[in-house]
């Protein structure tokens, strides 16, 4: 029933991936048009921003594509870990699309001053920078609810894209109002933003996929199993990563003289507790016989 939910969960996940696709190809073609047409350098840069991103979001459809194989005899743990290997991808490709703009916006310092553009590109930012803080939300709320790493990459880009359209949007009313320095501070700005983000996810993406885990998260996990009736100690506790769940190994001491039924009864217990507590459906409780403390 887990391993259901689980799929589930990455199936749902890819609804925010083709929805960040379907808009990312709107908004591309709309924004290099109309920047071609009215004269608008960054609103063309801005279109070509969100080009780039299709191949992002693509990455992380392909990651929840993959995430949906069953285990087979070379991955027995199934193939969970491409979320987050698409989310890596994702990284390197904001990475590229924030060196860009920064490159971009030193050469147009460089560059002298240019024609004003007309009023429609202003608004064609604004509108695109609302429309991707929808998407951005709605791919929030439900890389949180499904625990998608690959999703919350594209959400983080999503906000990103959103970030670009309104530095687009100062620079083209900076140029209007006899402003041109302000088309290039908000775009470093916003380039120094993706650059940021594109560190975050990859940092998340590197710590998980070297089996790095939140300290504070497992010494909770260790207190909620040494709480549970019968569980004399705890020998020894792991945990890591694995695509939008999490795989925990504990070994428990418990009263030698117990059956086994008793003691698989309080291993029971442990998975029950993890589940309820911490949401945990991929544990591994071993048994051993507690012997007391060692003699001094």
């Amino acid at each position: 029933m887990a391993e259901l939910e689980t799929y589930d969960n990455i199936r749902q996940g890819e609804r925010g991936a083709w929805l960040s696709i379907f808009s990312y190809i709107v908004l591309a073609a709309l924004k290099l048009t109309i920047g071609y047409l009215f004269l608008s350098e960054a609103l063309m840069a801005d279109g070509l921003n969100n080009a780039s991103d299709i191949v992002a979001s693509v990455a992380v459809l392909i990651g929840l594509r993959i995430s949906q194989k069953p285990p087979d005899k070379d991955h027995p743990y199934g193939h969970f870990r491409a979320e987050t290997i698409a989310a890596l991808v994702a990284s390197f490709i904001m990475a590229m699309i924030g060196l860009q703009v920064l490159i971009g916006t030193v050469r147009s310092l460089f560059a002298g001053t240019h024609e004003a553009p007309a009023m429609l590109t202003f608004w064609v930012a604004v509108a695109s920078s609302v429309a991707m803080f929808g998407v951005y939300s709605y791919n929030r709320r439900l890389a949180t609810r499904i625990k998608s790493q690959a999703l919350m990459a594209a959400a983080k880009d999503n906000l990103s894209d959103a970030l670009v359209s309104i530095g687009a949007a100062i620079g083209i009313m900076g140029a209007r109002l006899g402003l041109p320095w302000l088309d290039p501070v908000a775009a470093l700005a916003v380039g120094l933003i993706i650059c940021k983000t594109a560190w975050e996810i990859f940092y998340s993406a590197t710590h998980a996929l070297t089996d790095g885990f939140d300290e504070a998260k497992l010494q909770s996990m260790q207190s909620d199993v040494a709480a549970i009736k019968g569980v004399r100690e705890i020998k020894d506790i792991k945990a890591r990563i694995h695509g939008s769940n999490v795989l925990v190994d504990v070994i428990i001491l418990v009263d030698p003289s117990l059956t086994l039924i008793e003691s698989h009864r309080i291993c029971d217990e442990v998975e029950k507790r993890m589940k309820r507590m911490h949401d945990i459906i991929h544990i591994h409780v071993h048994v051993e016989p507690f012997m007391g403390a060692a003699p001094s």
